[in-house]
């Protein structure tokens, strides 16, 4: 029969199961994730044709869950958390993170309003403000954790919405003959989700103007100016603007002094989406890439890219909460509370009702990393990628094609006497395909004004230099074999 933790016999069981999971846990953070290859190599179709078509009638034994689990869901995993994986942001899910989403789990609170768990809206701020001074924001930032950038940065747009008084609370945007088009401005680097907040809010992709980059790919703040002043006179209302701390393809930091400069003259909402770069500021040398940040109207960054805390956990800052409530803040008489108006309670802030308890992980983090242990792994890991861009500059056929302020580097394979840009393009993508297929290591592509360019982000906890060496190797290898083809 199936588990029933009502019954002592099951919960033994459940305690048997536990123990054997976590002794399978802690055996692959501490290496046994090498043992698979990091990208997935089943086709399309094979884990869900390998499952039944229907749910199991009848209960099943958790040794055979825990079987199929290792049997089919596996192999079809391709491993965020080894240290060969490079591709896109490196996640980590640290051991003492991983204890802290047990344990959430465990609970299985919702605390969406403070008494429905004091200790989750409680905790979830002393965290935020933790991350705060440790980031060295403005005292007036208030923060809050959502699940990923892409919401954080979409309830962000929605509040600079509100902030704009046109009413969208209460009328909304269809059939008004009284509201121009609406504008959001970031530069052609940024990430795609804030074009997708603009399809989301009812801007449409009209709503979203890319902003041209310079030869660092960052915003050209004279391009954002004149685009600004040709919507004005095109009978447009810009309402916000979104600066980007560490670029999606290459890490470049936007001149978020000079941009937050211009919100200002114009009266716009600035937005600041530092999801991967933020955390580097936790290092003073590197605190420079927040300047400017601390005029925004809003902040994000991911404590679960480059602070080793398990996906998902997104931190939102604003000096604004009311405008964020006033936006988002709707109480049925059934979840009123003796309490209102005397404690915070986080529904109000964003579109969920339910909230998992997700400051629980980011304390066990932060509590067991300390800051100066987090500084020692982000310093290590921009010394590797440091290391690897010079040997990127020391190898004739191979050429950096954008800077790397942190810890990722964008590259790309110069064939021996090939000057069509399509067939260098074709040769970069079979290189990253050569890599790949060795199981060791997972490369990322992107296309930057040269073209095509192969990406090597290190983030991961276990990535040490042997790693990049292995890098290296197959990539010396993989140019050597498609040269001689």
């Amino acid at each position: 029969m199936g588990l029933n933790l009502t019954k002592r016999h099951d919960l033994e069981d459940f305690r048997e199961q536990a123990h054997q999971m976590v002794d399978w846990m802690a055996d692959y953070l501490e290496g046994g994730v090498r043992d698979h290859p990091v990208l997935s190599r089943v086709k399309p179709g094979a884990v869900s044709g390998a499952l039944p078509k229907s749910m199991p009638e009848s209960p099943e034994e958790l040794e055979r869950v825990w079987q199929d689990f290792q049997d089919i869901i596996l192999p079809g995993v391709t491993h965020w958390n080894h240290p060969g994986f490079m591709a896109y942001f490196s996640i980590t899910a640290s051991g003492p993170g991983v204890l802290g989403e047990m344990l959430s789990a465990a609970l299985n609170v919702n605390g969406m309003l403070w008494r429905t768990c004091p200790a989750a809206t409680e905790l979830e701020l002393v965290v935020l403000d933790w991350l705060r001074r440790g980031l060295n924001l403005p005292q007036e930032f208030f923060g809050f954790l959502c699940d990923t950038a892409s919401i954080s940065s979409l309830l962000a747009l929605a509040a600079a919405r509100e902030a704009a008084g046109l009413d969208v609370r209460e009328r909304g945007l269809a059939g008004r003959d009284d509201l121009p088009p609406l504008r959001v401005y970031a530069s052609d680097q940024a990430h795609s989700s804030i074009a997708k907040a603009c399809l989301t809010l009812g801007f449409g992709l009209q709503g979203f103007r890319a902003i041209p980059h310079d030869k660092d790919y960052r915003m050209d703040v004279c391009a954002l100016r004149a685009a600004i002043n040709e919507d004005r006179k095109a009978g447009c209302r810009p309402l916000a603007v979104v600066a980007t701390v560490g670029t999606t393809s290459t890490t470049s930091v936007d001149p978020v002094a000079e941009i937050s400069a211009l919100c200002a003259d114009e009266g716009l909402w600035l937005h600041v989406d530092a999801a991967y770069a933020g955390s580097a500021a936790l290092c003073p040398e590197y605190h420079w890439c927040l300047e400017g940040c601390e005029n925004a109207d809003s902040f994000v960054f991911n404590p679960h890219k480059w602070l080793f805390v398990p996906i998902d956990a997104s931190a939102l800052y604003t000096r604004h909460p009311d405008t964020f409530k006033r936006a988002f803040s709707l109480v049925p008489e059934y979840l009123t509370t003796p309490m209102a108006g005397q404690v915070v309670d986080l529904m109000d802030y964003g579109v969920q009702l339910g909230r998992r308890f997700r400051g629980l992980k980011v304390w066990w983090v932060l509590r067991t990393f300390g800051l100066s242990g987090l500084q020692a792994h982000l310093r290590r890991h921009i010394a590797l990628a440091q290391e690897f861009a010079t040997w990127v500059d020391d190898v004739e056929w191979l050429e950096r094609t954008a800077p790397a302020p942190f810890s990722v580097v964008c590259f790309r394979a110069l064939p021996s006497g090939e000057t069509d840009s399509e067939a260098i393009d074709s040769f970069n993508m079979k290189l990253m395909e050569q890599v790949n297929a060795s199981g060791e290591i997972f490369l990322s592509h992107t296309r930057l004004d040269s073209g095509i360019s192969l990406r090597v982000a290190i983030g991961n906890l276990g990535t040490e230099e042997q790693d990049l060496d292995l890098c290296k190797k197959l990539i010396m290898e993989g140019m050597a074999c498609l040269s001689n083809l």
